[in-house]
C-alpha cells in the first residue's frame, strides 16, 4: 500500500515565510530555510515553497533561495511562484528542488504542462489549482471556477475541465487549494478534494484548512488524497509532525515512519 505523504507548505514573501487567512494579513513567521531545516529534522516527507507575491508582481523566484534549501535538507522539495518557462523551470530544477509547481502560467500557457513534462519528466511537474466555488452551475458543471494570481483572477474554466485536460498533457501531481477553507483550520475541503481525485488517475494533494491531525485522517480516508499539505498548525508549533503521524498511524492511515 502506498504511503501517504504530509507536506509543510512555507509561503515565502522576501525571503521570509508568512501565512495569513484566506490569503490575507499575512504575518512573517521565520527564515525559510531554517523552517525546511527544522521540519525536515521532524519527520515530515516532502515541502513546498510558494513565492506568494512573484507572479502577481510579474518578478522571478529566489533561485538563491533554493539552492540554500536545497543544500540543507535531504527530502524532496518543491517550488513554485513567478514560474515563466521552461527555462525558470530548469533554473529551479537545477538549483536542487525536485519538482515545480505550476499555476497561473499553465492556465495562460497549457502546452507549458507537456513542454515540462518531456523535457523533464512528469514527475517533476506539479499543477497548483485554486477553484473558487460558484452556483453558476450551467457554465461550471463541477461547481467551481478555477482563478490565477493568488485568487485575483477569475478564468472563466470550470475545474474538472482543466484538471482532466492538465492530466492528459502530462501533469505529474495536483495540488488542491482551497481559498474558502486556508488558514481557517476547520479542515480541507472534501468535497472539492475527493471531486478530483476520482476523475484524475495521478496523485491529488490535499491543501488548505488543517488544523488538527483528524483533519488529515478525513482528507485521506474520504478524499483519497494522496498526501496532505499543512500549515498553520506546525508553523504555530501546536502541533509537531510526529505527533501528527502518530495520530495517523492511531487511525490506521499508512505513513512513513522517520524515527
Amino acid at each position: 500500500m502506498l504511503t501517504k505523504r504530509i507536506i509543510p507548505c512555507l509561503d515565502v514573501h522576501d525571503k521570509k515565510v508568512t501565512k495569513g487567512v484566506q490569503f490575507q494579513n499575512n504575518v512573517v513567521l521565520g527564515d525559510p530555510v531554517e523552517m525546511a531545516v527544522r521540519y525536515s529534522d521532524g519527520g515530515c516527507d516532502e515541502l513546498v515553497f510558494y513565492d506568494i507575491t512573484a507572479s502577481a508582481h510579474n518578478r522571478p523566484i529566489d533561485i538563491e533561495m533554493v539552492k540554500d534549501v536545497a543544500k540543507a535538507v535531504h527530502i524532496p522539495f518543491a517550488v513554485g511562484g513567478g514560474i515563466k518557462g521552461l527555462e525558470d523551470m530548469r533554473a529551479v530544477l537545477l538549483a536542487g528542488a525536485e519538482k515545480v509547481s505550476v499555476n497561473s502560467l499553465a492556465v495562460k500557457e497549457p502546452n507549458i504542462i507537456a513542454q515540462g513534462a518531456k523535457e523533464f519528466g512528469s514527475q517533476c511537474i506539479v499543477l497548483g489549482i485554486d477553484p473558487v466555488k460558484t452556483q453558476d452551475i450551467e457554465k461550471f458543471p463541477s461547481g467551481y471556477e478555477i482563478t490565477t494570481r493568488g485568487f485575483r483572477q477569475r478564468t472563466g474554466i470550470d475545474c474538472l475541465q482543466w484538471v482532466k485536460k492538465a492530466a492528459d498533457l502530462g501533469v505529474g501531481e495536483i495540488v488542491v487549494n482551497s481559498v474558502d477553507a486556508d488558514g481557517m483550520r476547520t479542515g480541507y475541503n472534501i468535497e472539492l478534494t475527493k471531486m478530483v481525485a476520482e476523475n484524475v488517475s495521478i496523485p491529488v494533494v490535499a491543501s488548505g484548512g488543517a488544523g488538527v491531525p483528524a483533519h488529515l485522517t478525513e482528507v485521506f480516508k474520504v478524499a483519497h488524497a494522496d498526501a496532505a499539505i499543512i500549515a498553520s498548525m506546525i508553523h504555530t508549533e501546536e502541533y509537531s509532525i510526529r505527533q501528527i503521524k502518530d495520530e495517523l498511524i492511531r487511525d490506521g492511515i499508512p505513513i512513513r515512519q522517520k524515527w
